[in-house]
């Protein structure tokens, strides 16, 4: 696996790190390596595709960032339509792999970034700068890193069944040997 093993008294917020990361790559080792074909075959009865996935998690990524950072995402996430649920799955059938893999790892980057900051100005325990319920009240940074790893355990699980249905990939983990976040490279 390419996300080093966290110490063996690992404390929490590494522990959080860490799971998020493995989550991430085992996605990125899923999602990878596929042409325009593989990536926008959908799945019946699901109309999901490996495509939608990749564009939605980066989607989600940015989102997410928004509370570390306080800065929204540019473009082309910024476009996005809340009012249209379907947009990113829609936009991602008329991006290319290239494009789609590019997205994913530049919103990676970038919540890693805002993340890293945000944990270093005050730990997990400081509230978001965005989310907020319907009072006005923040959750911490603990809540948004672990919503963000649920999103990725949720699709690392869809993206674990499309794949083998597309061409037989199965594991639990990604081989040792592939380097990290290689969603950006395609097979030739």
């Amino acid at each position: 696996m390419t996300v080093p093993e966290p110490s063996l008294t690992a404390g929490e917020q590494e522990m959080l790190l860490y799971v998020l990361d493995r989550s991430r790559e085992t996605f990125a080792w899923k999602a990878g390596g596929l042409d325009a074909e593989a990536l926008g075959r959908a799945h019946p009865p699901s109309t999901m595709t490996l495509g939608g996935l990749i564009k939605h998690l980066a989607l989600v990524e940015e989102r997410y960032t928004i509370d570390f950072s306080g800065r929204p995402p540019g473009p082309p996430l910024s476009d996005a339509d809340p009012g249209d649920p379907t947009w990113v799955w829609r936009s991602a059938a008329e991006d290319s792999p290239e494009v789609l893999y590019r997205l994913w790892r530049d919103a990676v980057v970038r919540s890693r970034a805002a993340m890293a900051a945000a944990l270093a100005e005050g730990g997990l325990d400081q509230p978001a700068k965005f989310t907020s319920d319907g009072d006005g009240n923040h959750p911490n940074l603990r809540r948004i890193v672990a919503d963000l790893h649920d999103e990725y355990a949720r699709h690392v699980g869809h993206a674990d069944l499309f794949r083998e249905a597309i061409d037989g990939l199965t594991g639990e983990d990604p081989p040792s040997d592939r380097p990290a976040a290689a969603l950006d490279r395609t097979e030739d």
